[in-house]
C-alpha cells in the first residue's frame, strides 16, 4: 500500500496538513530568520531565493506538510515525508523547521510523533538525514527515540556537498 503522505494530522498543540501554494508567505515568514538555519548545512534558507526554491521543492515533492499552533491557528513551520523506498519498507522525514519561540522540544516532539504514528501505518522504518555537524537536530533526533545507522552518505545542498548521518525509528 502506497504511504498516504500529506495527511491532516491533529495533536494537542499542533495540526499538520497539506501544504499548498498560498502558504508560501506565511513559511517564509518563519523561514526568513537566520538563527533557524545557523547550524543547518543549508544555512541560507532565510534568503528569499534559497526559499523560494525549498519551498518550491517542498510542494513538488508530494509530501510537505504545514505546521500550525493549535492554539492561535498561526502557521509555525513545515515538514516532509519524501524518499519511500519500498525494498527497504523505509520512507524519510525531514526539511523540519519550526519558528524558535516553539523550540526546547516539546513541538518538536508531538510533530514527530505525529508523523511517526501516521506513517509506521504504511512503512516499517522512518530514517531522517542529519547535518554530520547539526549538532542541534542530532540532539532532537536522539530525544524522540533515533537510533544511529553506522556511516556517513553525502547530499547535495544548496550546491554543496555535505556528509550526513541518518538516524531511523522503527514501527513498534
Amino acid at each position: 500500500m502506497e504511504p498516504d503522505r500529506q495527511p491532516i494530522l491533529t495533536g494537542e498543540l499542533v495540526t499538520l496538513r497539506p501544504m499548498r501554494e498560498d502558504d508560501r508567505e506565511a513559511l517564509f515568514a518563519v523561514a526568513s530568520d537566520p538563527l533557524i538555519w545557523e547550524v543547518h548545512p543549508a544555512h541560507d534558507r532565510w534568503k528569499r531565493d534559497v526559499f523560494d526554491a525549498f519551498f518550491d521543492a517542498g510542494l513538488a515533492s508530494g509530501g510537505a506538510l504545514v505546521i500550525e499552533d493549535r492554539a492561535t491557528g498561526a502557521v509555525i513551520g513545515s515538514s516532509r515525508y519524501d524518499g519511500h523506498d519500498h525494498r527497504a519498507d523505509e520512507i524519510e522525514i525531514g526539511w523540519t523547521y519550526i519558528a524558535r519561540a516553539y523550540w526546547g522540544g516539546v513541538y518538536n516532539r508531538e510533530i514527530k510523533r505525529l508523523m511517526l504514528d501516521h506513517i509506521h501505518r504504511f512503512v516499517r522504518t522512518a530514517t531522517f538525514m542529519v547535518g554530520e555537524d547539526n549538532i542541534r537536530s542530532r540532539k532532537a533526533m536522539v530525544k524522540i527515540g533515533g537510533v544511529l545507522r553506522p556511516g556517513t552518505v553525502e547530499r547535495t545542498m544548496a550546491g554543496e556537498v555535505t556528509p550526513h548521518v541518518i538516524y531511523e525509528i522503527h514501527r513498534p
